[in-house]
């Protein structure tokens, strides 16, 4: 088994679909969301958030079989094309419930 840790990062207009799209895997049992602010140069800004510094955003996190998060990355190419998602996937050495 080759845990990964999924995340995706997304602007709040399509977290909605995201999400419905995320629940109707029957391969994803489950993830995380919250509210997060993207920081610095890489990011297409408004003038009001030029001014604050941040762009808001949503992160999620989702803890699946690498084999999958390849899956479901494709997915989000096909599904999601220039809606300007990032996304990384990391190894997972240890997970559990305490």
């Amino acid at each position: 088994m080759n845990k990964c840790l999924l995340t995706i990062i997304a602007v709040p207009k399509i977290e909605d679909v995201l999400v419905d799209w995320l629940l109707n895997r029957p391969d994803i049992t489950g993830f995380t969301s919250l509210s997060a602010s993207g920081h610095g140069t890489g990011h297409e800004m408004s003038v009001s958030e030029q001014v604050t510094g941040r762009r808001k955003q949503i992160a999620l996190w989702i803890e699946l079989e690498q084999n999958l998060a390849e899956a479901v990355i494709t997915g989000l190419e096909e599904d999601f094309q220039n809606t300007g998602i990032h996304y990384w996937l990391m190894p997972l050495l240890k997970s559990g419930s305490i």
